[in-house]
């Protein structure tokens, strides 16, 4: 089998791509062939050296593939049963514990491989109707804006969502809101990209090149009173402005980083005269992405997949993220053709 490995954190040019045997899985195991991966912010740091890992590393925390054998005290799965990954693989329910938050494709190797043997207990189903290809689109980006706008955000027809960007994130939360009835403004700086936001549902576009202090106009086309939840994944550069964004008693989701990690001359009363609830957001349990996942089979929503790349081309994958040159999700394909 292939399995793409990063010999040393700190570059793309890091990767290797080794020939190695189909793993047997233990007694507690299930081994699945791998169809496909798709790429998240936190692969990326990892890849960078952002976020320490050890060398040799298999990457990527989201999956989906086919079982195609189980270990003698298997008891939940068969073979042929599809099944995707959980970017937390033992934080089954309740609320996180240090103990329960190893992350695959971080602290321990993750899906850039066509076989992996992992415990049973790592994965869930994932929607019936979906294909492999769309299922591994979930398990980071669409477990993070599930919790954000359903478990945290509590989110009601009706609402107003904020959404930045058109990463994997921004965009499934996009089609959650609008999907549960909610009015959606979206923020973008290309013409193009603000087209197919459109397309997709958003009510609201707001070039943020053109409108620096983008909050400000979120005020203007709502009235002056905000929006209910913001999707808060810019981090340093863009907090501020969610603040500014928000209504009195609204709702901030923060999930990201992607301007970076600090947030400059952080205006701390704007957050306690509006009365705003901030929530910190790193995908959640298996019961979350269970709930999730039984949503979608009741919900007409497909992912958006803006580009494919074969797993021996991680590294380009990477770069096509790092211009920011996709809309959506990359995906990764493990099988070659």
């Amino acid at each position: 089998m292939r399995q793409m490995q990063l010999a040393k954190p700190g570059g793309l040019d890091k990767f290797k791509l080794n020939e190695l045997d189909i793993p047997k899985p233990k007694d507690n195991e299930i081994l699945i062939k791998v169809n496909s991966s798709s790429l998240n912010y936190h692969d990326l740091m990892c890849a960078l050296g952002l976020i320490p890992t050890d060398d040799g590393r298999v990457l990527l925390g989201d999956a989906a593939g086919e079982i195609v054998e189980i270990g003698a005290a298997v008891k939940s799965w068969k073979v042929g049963d599809k099944v995707m990954s959980a970017c937390f693989p033992n934080w089954i329910d309740g609320p996180p514990r240090y103990e329960l938050l190893s992350f695959i494709g971080d602290n321990q190797d993750g899906y850039a491989t066509e076989y992996i043997a992992i415990e049973e207990t790592a994965v869930t189903k994932m929607p019936s109707k979906w294909s492999l290809q769309e299922a591994a689109t979930l398990p980071c980006a669409g477990l993070t804006a599930w919790r954000a706008l359903v478990d945290e955000g509590r989110l009601q027809s009706g609402e107003s969502v904020l959404v930045q960007g058109t990463g994997g994130v921004s965009i499934i939360a996009l089609q959650f809101a609008k999907e549960m009835g909610a009015k959606v403004i979206a923020t973008t700086s290309s013409e193009e990209k603000a087209e197919k936001l459109k397309a997709l549902g958003a009510d609201e576009i707001i070039n943020y090149k053109e409108h620096p202090k983008w909050g400000e106009k979120v005020l203007e086309v709502t009235d002056n009173e905000g929006v209910d939840h913001v999707v808060e994944v810019g981090g340093g550069e863009t907090f501020n402005e969610s603040i500014r964004a928000v209504k009195l008693g609204g709702h901030i989701a923060l999930i990201g980083v992607l301007s970076g990690p600090a947030a400059n001359e952080l205006v701390l009363p704007r957050i306690f005269l509006k009365q705003v609830r901030t929530s910190g957001i790193a995908m959640a349990n298996h019961q979350s992405q269970k709930a999730m996942v039984e949503y979608l089979d009741n919900s007409k929503i497909k992912p958006v997949i803006s580009d494919t790349f074969d797993l021996a081309e991680l590294a380009g994958a990477f770069q096509h993220q790092i211009d920011n040159k996709h809309f959506g999700k990359i995906s990764i394909i493990m099988e070659q053709s």
